[in-house]
């Protein structure tokens, strides 16, 4: 991959998903020397069972804006309202022209499937600009000029590891993040009002613990790893070649494929 592609870009729906779920593969691409960028779609004005819209969103977007600097990324700012992600042209139309700006080799976007809709969504409105990228003739919010080159997209495991329907997810990659465990901690604990509102309501650290919890399952399915982050790698047509993996290629021995994952998929009985 060439220098000008060694950008990571991480989308995800609500500040702090991006911590739960990417935080650690981020943080690796960082050492290894890739330029990283982050946003959430939406600005997360549900998260409170006390504070007024307008208070809540402003508190929020601080604390992804602190998380995004310790992280060592760009922050892009929010688009819409929770539980307003809906896929539909207008949004697709201001994400693409984002993706054309930042021009990023490697896309981490949330799993296509989850037990809400708005994780769902970004998922696809993620792809779909994505794709978008080089159409001259499809329109971005506001008008940006098509950009070349490749992006491989790569969607994480669901929150709580299991799909809308309760099924387990298993992920394609397993990405060793032991070693970012600790920053990828401090990293969410900047999320310091859902922290509070979450260990109020359901114990102390509850909030901490959940993201512990789910690594270090994740690392349990891997076989290998102590504590990892998931993913599975978005078909390649119209977005790279197919050998096209820049996210094994930049993290080497801390990225286990499993061949489990793919058994059967191009089975036709």
């Amino acid at each position: 991959m060439s220098e000008a592609h060694k950008t990571a870009f991480a989308i995800a729906a609500h500040p702090d998903d991006i911590e739960f779920m990417m935080a650690g593969t981020l943080l690796l691409l960082g050492e290894a020397g890739y330029e990283l960028h982050y946003m959430t779609v939406a600005n997360g004005s549900c998260g409170t069972a006390e504070l007024p819209r307008a208070r809540i969103v402003k508190i929020r977007t601080a604390e992804a804006r602190a998380a995004a600097a310790f992280l060592g990324a760009a922050f892009h700012a929010s688009l819409l309202n929770d539980i307003e992600i809906l896929y539909e042209r207008k949004t697709l139309a201001r994400l693409a022209a984002i993706i054309r700006k930042v021009n990023p080799g490697i896309l981490l976007v949330p799993a296509p499937e989850d037990y809400m809709e708005d994780h769902a969504n970004t998922s696809r409105l993620a792809a779909t600009a994505a794709f978008c990228r080089g159409m001259r003739n499809f329109p971005t919010i506001p008008a940006t000029r098509p950009v070349a080159g490749e992006l491989t997209v790569y969607h994480a495991l669901p929150y709580g590891l299991r799909d809308g329907l309760g099924r387990r997810v298993r992920a394609g990659y397993y990405v060793d993040v032991t070693s970012a465990m600790d920053r990828k901690r401090l990293a969410l604990s900047l999320h310091k009002s859902q922290k509070e509102w979450l260990d109020k309501s359901q114990g102390v650290d509850a909030y901490l613990d959940a993201m512990r919890a789910m690594a270090e399952e994740v690392g349990r399915m891997s076989g290998r790893f102590a504590f990892a982050e998931g993913w599975r790698r978005h078909n390649s047509t119209g977005f790279c070649a197919p050998e096209a993996d820049p996210l094994r290629d930049a993290l080497g021995p801390r990225v286990l494929l499993d061949r489990r994952y793919g058994r059967g998929f191009d089975s036709t009985r």
